[in-house]
């Protein structure tokens, strides 16, 4: 029996903070490489599953935390197009020519935002539960700013699909949210409320682009997953079935097949 990849674990300097990366698969000179930006109020733990099955496939996957997210160092920041820059920058100092970018949910407008910036460098684009315009409801952001608990309660509620919310996977999701540090989950959902140039970013998308949308997804809805897809010239769009916003995390197994097909 073939064992799991291992996870290993480096830290960079990205404008004097540590910035913390999980990262599996082949270390190899060419190897095919995809970074992947979690959601707001996460960090890389999100991605576990795909980490795993992309090295199985010959992928390298890197998973960092953005700053002031999980290992990462710093203040958490407060508008995308700064991810975006702190993104390119973590990119440079791994040293990487080329590579697909995968973003979930505020990880995906990172990664639209990145892109228009990496030119050539980015090879492939998977956008997941992700629109070109986010806004957040005004009571989860006042949640988010006062009581994270209840902030992520909310969003447990919100983002799961049935399935999710019957397994323990929504529970699971409440936790790790409501484990993060202190006005960061409050700073990521302002910063995709406040985000406008995702239709401008995806009319510039010039590589293969796949966006991936949940039926179930009430916080992103499928319709707007749709119209992403319409709005980027050749763009695939896949919708998974009973699935929600967490589409990492409901649908593990689908999410990193889809990912390997953009990525190898």
């Amino acid at each position: 029996m073939t064992s799991a990849p291992q996870l290993s674990e480096r830290i960079f300097t990205i404008e004097g903070a540590a910035a913390f990366l999980a990262a599996a698969g082949p270390e190899r000179a060419g190897a095919p490489t995809i970074l992947l930006l979690h959601g707001a109020g996460m960090d890389h733990r999100a991605w576990r599953a795909q980490l795993t099955a992309l090295a199985s496939g010959g992928v390298r996957a890197l998973a960092p935390d953005f700053p002031g997210h999980g290992r990462s160092a710093g203040s958490a920041l407060t508008r995308i197009s700064d991810l975006a820059d702190w993104t390119i920058r973590l990119v440079d100092a791994i040293e990487i020519e080329s590579l697909a970018l995968a973003g979930h949910s505020m990880g995906a407008l990172v990664a639209m935002e990145a892109a228009t910036s990496f030119g050539a460098r980015a090879a492939s684009i998977a956008l997941i539960g992700a629109a070109a315009e986010m806004p957040v409801h005004p009571a989860l952001l006042e949640a988010a700013r006062e009581d994270r608990a209840r902030a992520a309660k909310m969003i447990a509620g919100w983002a799961f699909g049935p399935a999710a919310q019957a397994d323990g996977q929504a529970e699971a999701g409440r936790r790790l949210i409501a484990a993060s540090p202190p006005g960061v989950l409050a700073a990521d959902l302002q910063a995709c409320a406040d985000y406008r140039n995702g239709p401008d970013a995806a009319g510039q998308l010039g590589c293969p682009v796949l966006v991936i949308a949940g039926e179930k997804d009430k916080m992103t809805p499928a319709r707007r997953g749709r119209a992403l897809a319409e709005a980027i010239r050749g763009a695939r769009h896949e919708e998974l079935p009973g699935i929600g916003h967490m589409l990492p995390v409901e649908a593990p197994e689908r999410v990193s097949e889809l990912l390997l097909s953009i990525a190898q």
